[in-house]
């Protein structure tokens, strides 16, 4: 498809159409909270939590090695408590902003403080149970005692609206209350204390875990080599198995064809537009994000589009990126998937325009099945790489020129594309 048609085709996109949020922002979940707080009184008696149904954990960074590590449970909704752990069934449901927010604050997090270390053979008390719930392949029905009382205080306003969580309290003990089910290639990777943590995500990836299932397991502590293994914060484990994963696949394609033609492709959900730009040439990537004034992370009306740009030649990186942080692992890790499922390599730009619609933190799950949705469609074709980007130009919120000054790609594509004939 001609690039001038495909452009013409996402106008007509009924489903970004759908995906479109209104230009009045919703501030509903304010009153959602008000009934979460009075289910989550019900359900407890005294000191105790009755119990409910966990699909997932968390670890905090806070005070690093010291941390506080939990159990998260939607109490009142164990039926569909799948439902309530990050994946990509919620882009698959199409989840609004407030739908995300209301299931991270119907999530309950008991915690306690515990040191990061010395956790290997930790399979009983608190942080046994939690280590149960993150490899079990389903949620598990567990028990908690409280020494604290519930924190359900959602007293919030439309100014910090942005990052609402669920109550909190202080965990004595937890219990599980069934068996849970462990799928065997976890099994295995447990119980060999020589396999390094880097090669066994990968392996669990060839097995079919996505990485919301990976990064869970890594951060209960399970694995890496026996006495190494260590309670990993879920912010830095989310990050941590994107990047190991991407650099699998990249040395996946690292001798592949290149694609013979510069391809476009374009998704938007939650107030993010991707513009994923493949053209010939040996694996080389860069992500660019254009945060309009308005959105979440550019909340000042009059600071004007602030960019950010990160990229990486073909040999990777050697260092953490430096502006725009996970949203880089997610998108590449994308990105990559594609490519090695076609077994090609490309240069790749990524554009992403955060728009004043991003009105609250969703998490860079959004970038990475965004990202990864965006390939299910059909792709425009232009001439070459700075053809597309000449036509892109009108889709954009910055002018060629000021992304050229951000882009290294974009900047430099005069000179890396000549024998493509731009």
């Amino acid at each position: 498809m001609r690039l001038d048609e495909y452009f013409e085709e996402i106008e007509r996109d009924e489903r970004a159409e759908r995906r479109q949020l209104v230009q009045e922002k919703s501030y509903a979940i304010t009153d959602y909270l008000d009934d979460v707080e009075t289910n989550f009184e019900r359900r407890v008696s005294d000191d105790a939590l009755l119990g409910s149904t966990s699909p997932t954990i968390f670890v905090g960074r806070s005070s690093y090695p010291n941390v506080s590590t939990g159990v998260l449970s939607p109490v009142g909704h164990e039926e569909r408590a799948a439902d309530f752990e990050t994946g990509g069934h919620w882009y698959d449901r199409d989840f609004s902003i407030e739908d995300v927010f209301q299931h991270r604050t119907g999530l309950v997090n008991t915690a306690k403080t515990t040191s990061v270390k010395n956790v290997a053979e930790a399979w009983t008390g608190f942080v046994g149970t939690q280590r149960e719930v993150a490899i079990a392949d389903r949620p598990v029905d567990v028990e908690i005692g409280l020494d604290s009382s519930l924190d359900v205080d959602f007293s919030v306003s439309e100014r910090d609206i942005s990052s609402p969580t669920g109550p909190r309290a202080r965990a004595e003990s937890a219990t599980l209350t069934e068996n849970p089910h462990v799928p065997r290639p976890v099994k295995k990777t447990l119980e060999d204390d020589d396999w390094r943590a880097e090669g066994a995500m990968n392996y669990l990836y060839n097995r079919g875990f996505d990485v919301y299932d990976i990064n869970t397991i890594l951060s209960a502590g399970a694995l890496g080599e026996g006495e190494n293994r260590r309670l990993v914060p879920t912010r830095w484990s989310i990050t941590a198995v994107d990047d190991t994963v991407g650099k699998f696949l990249r040395g996946q394609i690292r001798n592949a064809t290149s694609v013979d033609k510069t391809e476009l492709f374009y998704n938007e959900y939650l107030g993010n537009k991707f513009w994923i730009l493949l053209a010939p040439g040996q694996w080389e990537f860069e992500l660019v994000e254009c945060k309009a004034p308005g959105s979440v992370w550019n909340p000042d009306p009059d600071r004007g589009m602030w960019l950010a740009a990160d990229r990486e030649g073909h040999e990777g990186r050697t260092g953490y990126v430096e502006e725009t942080a996970g949203a880089y692992y997610a998108a590449r890790l994308g990105v990559l998937e594609h490519l090695a499922a076609r077994d090609r390599q490309a240069s790749v730009l990524v554009i992403r325009h955060v728009t004043p619609d991003y009105w609250g933190p969703t998490g860079v799950w959004q970038v990475r099945e965004t990202v990864r949705n965006a390939f299910d469609g059909e792709s425009g074709v232009a001439e070459s790489f700075g053809d597309a980007l000449r036509q892109l130009e009108p889709q954009l919120p910055v002018s060629l020129a000021r992304l050229r000054r951000k882009s290294s790609l974009a900047a430099g594509v005069q000179s890396s594309l000549s024998a493509f004939g731009d």
